[in-house]
């Protein structure tokens, strides 16, 4: 594949890369090309995590570049994910969470057995290198700025915290660096890091992302989608000015369970809740299933999505573009309710390879442990 094709496929449907002439020159110069993406381990996958994330992580494989998973078990104890115990947290990420990223991958055609999965305590454990690095980040990044940082952990920015928090984001650059990567991937709501890990990108020492030349190099941060949940907003109608802060808070997030959608929920679950989703009539700007179809379903230039409606509705559609879609939906000649019973099918058939891997009875046993541990927490 030429350059100009890779250049694409890691471009497609990603909200911004850090930067674009940088990325050019990486494909350019022969670098090997080294993906990661990190995750916490905070319960149940859902399609944000599972399918936006793992989405692009296909563009990537097929794109020629090596993929890992950071399991980020130490972050997540930072965070106080999984009530802030470490045994459970490790156990989850090794069982369940890894379980739950193959099964996601599955969906988009993804091979499993190419995915490398990097846990956190192992990567750091006798690692001086890895601790030397998290300084020398910490010494190139002033202390309000990594106060500002913790909106990476899903904190607000002035939020009283404990000062263990404080080691999270320098913790999170050094990731980088340490595993060699040169196109860290993430959402838009870890921007902060990644900019944090260009700009001390030519100041690192100890394990620094080199060309071929010997020189610094700065990674290539990718940042893919934030996919909305299906609720209704604070606000409505919202103001244009609070749009994208509106747009950050209302992502997808498993603590609002019947505003997302796991991966591997029950046909008649994601049906359920899709039919109770925000979908205003002829609203084009904010609007959760119409989010979806653009990133989920629309993703791929050879994706389609067929309505199933009666003759005195206007009959069954196919469309074979986003853009006739939302044209469509802003001028009423699509109801919500026919787009958002074709969107639940059309998910329940994406979302189908992972269901089949979570009937798998080991597999299974992983999702009941973490649905009692949830119970019960």
């Amino acid at each position: 594949m030429d350059v100009n094709k890779r250049f694409e496929l890691i471009k497609k449907d990603t909200e911004e890369i850090m930067t674009e002439e940088d990325l050019k020159a990486l494909l350019e110069s022969g670098v090997k090309i080294k993906h990661y993406i990190g995750f916490e381990i905070s319960g149940k996958i859902h399609l944000g995590t599972g399918l936006m994330c793992m989405s692009k992580v296909k563009d990537f494989m097929d794109a020629g570049i090596e993929c890992s998973i950071f399991l980020a078990d130490w972050h997540s104890w930072i965070n106080d994910k999984l009530g802030g115990d470490m045994k459970t947290i490790k156990k989850v990420a090794g069982g369940y969470f890894k379980e739950g990223l193959k099964a996601s991958l599955k969906c988009f055609g993804g091979d499993p057995k190419k995915l490398k999965f990097v846990l956190g305590s192992e990567l750091y454990h006798n690692n001086d290198d890895y601790w030397a690095t998290m300084v020398e980040v910490s010494k190139n990044t002033s202390l309000s700025r990594m106060k500002r940082s913790i909106t990476i952990m899903g904190r607000k920015e002035g939020e009283s915290v404990d000062f263990a928090k404080l080691l999270y984001p320098p913790m999170q650059v050094a990731d980088i660096f340490i595993q060699g990567i040169n196109l860290p991937h993430s959402g838009l709501d870890q921007r902060k890091a990644q900019v944090i890990a260009r700009d001390v990108a030519l100041k690192i020492k100890t394990m620094p992302l080199l060309n071929k030349k010997g020189n610094n190099i700065k990674p290539v941060a990718v940042h893919h989608h934030l996919i909305l949940g299906l609720g209704k907003p604070p606000v409505w109608p919202v103001p244009k000015d609070q749009l994208q802060e509106l747009w950050s808070s209302l992502k997808m997030s498993k603590s609002k369970p019947d505003t997302c959608i796991f991966i591997h929920d029950s046909p008649e679950e994601i049906k359920r809740k899709i039919n109770k989703a925000f979908c205003l009539e002829g609203e084009v700007e904010f609007n959760p299933i119409l989010d979806w179809v653009k990133h989920l379903i629309f993703a791929d230039e050879t994706s389609r999505l067929e309505i199933r409606r009666p003759e005195k509705f206007g009959g069954d559609i196919t469309y074979t573009s986003y853009s006739e879609l939302e044209k469509d939906f802003a001028d009423k000649r699509l109801h919500p309710m026919d787009l958002k019973n074709s969107v639940a099918e059309k998910l329940i058939k994406i979302l189908e390879p992972a269901r089949r891997h979570f009937e798998h009875p080991r597999v299974k046993k992983m999702l009941e442990e973490l649905d009692y541990l949830i119970e019960s927490s």
